[in-house]
């Protein structure tokens, strides 16, 4: 389709400017031969230009206006909307007593300050969007019917989602809860990479690409949170990871990942990163030197006399002499708590009773 319209701006360019070119050459001649000679050169002269340089100066142009509108949020279009509209008014406010300074100031200073309040309007209200859109937030709350969120709660915080979180699938608890205000936004390479490994051969990634396709269907379907897809996208980028950081840093949002290496690739270049892993560790129940639980004890350990078991939460439990009641629910005593970069492991032991030790 861009292809077409360009063919045909391109002919009516060469036309256009042809006859303007042939028209201007017409009046050089000095005589009826030499106009007509003159016509032809600068005509078809005119009409090779419009036809190479139509493009450059339509379609091209608004192409690249529109892939750098396509790049900025909703929240930086609607405050650059907003102060476009007041500086306009305050301009206009401003036309009449700026017209009454004397020539030639009366007549360059409107349009010069048509100029430079829209200017100062858009980049003003840019800058601030986060303080505007708060306000916007606050105020729609108020006005609202039981304390319900507006829509512009929801404009107020953009999450990129990382392939990988969707596939995770822990996503989707976590936003039904609640405890992800803003808009979801998933760029089309995301869902074009999410399908790519849902076609797969490979059965094992097959699986997790459907489960994501699942989770994602299901997260669209939540009332409390708003899921975007979008053609936004990174020029000059290949890799996905690579074009989630630039984004992020263009749209200024966080990314939503549990990717080791996103995260700190992200973490290099001043990216915000929402890791699940990590929320997944720090909301796990905190236990501590001498408290006591019952624990199912199912596995040997790794080292002689252990026993393993897990919380409710997924933690895992070692206990130092839970080999013999392997199979058994026993009230253990926790002896130590570690904090490691996989999360938190806990060791206990089984108090015994001198009656009834196992040998």
């Amino acid at each position: 389709m861009n292809v077409s319209v360009e063919f045909i701006l391109r002919i009516v360019g060469m036309i256009f400017i042809g006859i303007v070119a042939g028209i201007w050459g017409y009046g050089l001649g000095g005589n009826e031969y030499e106009s007509i000679r003159y016509t032809a050169i600068i005509g078809l002269l005119g009409a090779l230009t419009g036809l190479v340089l139509t493009p450059y100066v339509t379609t091209r142009p608004a192409r690249a206006v529109r892939v750098r509108l396509g790049r900025l949020s909703a929240e930086t279009l609607f405050a650059g909307l907003l102060g476009l509209i007041i500086g306009l008014l305050t301009a206009a406010l401003l036309a009449f007593p700026l017209s009454l300074l004397p020539k030639p100031f009366g007549q360059i200073m409107p349009l010069v300050g048509v100029i430079a309040f829209a200017w100062l309007g858009i980049s003003l209200f840019v800058m601030r969007q986060g303080d505007i859109m708060g306000l916007l937030s606050t105020l729609s709350g108020r006005g609202g019917e039981g304390g319900s969120s507006s829509s512009w709660t929801n404009l107020n915080r953009t999450i990129l989602l990382d392939t990988s979180v969707i596939i995770d699938g822990r996503v989707t608890d976590i936003a039904r809860t609640g405890f992800l205000p803003g808009t979801l936004l998933i760029p089309r390479f995301v869902l074009n990479e999410l399908q790519y490994i849902a076609d797969s051969p490979d059965g094992l990634r097959r699986q997790r690409g459907r489960r994501g396709m699942d989770a994602l269907a299901e997260l669209q379907k939540l009332p409390n949170i708003l899921v975007r897809i979008s053609d936004i996208n990174a020029e000059g980028v290949r890799e996905v990871d690579d074009k989630l950081v630039v984004l992020a840093k263009q749209l200024k949002c966080p990314i939503l990942t549990n990717d080791y290496n996103l995260n700190k690739v992200a973490e290099l270049q001043g990216v915000t990163i929402l890791n699940i892993n990590e929320l997944a560790n720090a909301v796990k129940s905190v236990v501590l030197p001498a408290e006591r639980m019952t624990l199912n004890i199912f596995q040997e350990g790794k080292e002689h006399g252990q026993g393993v078991g897990y919380m409710d939460d997924g933690t895992m439990v070692v206990v130092e002499n839970g080999h013999d009641y392997i199979g058994e629910y026993k009230e253990v005593v926790v002896t130590k708590v570690l904090q490691t970069a996989a999360g938190r492991m806990i060791f206990a032991r089984v108090e015994e009773d001198n009656g009834k030790k196992r040998k």
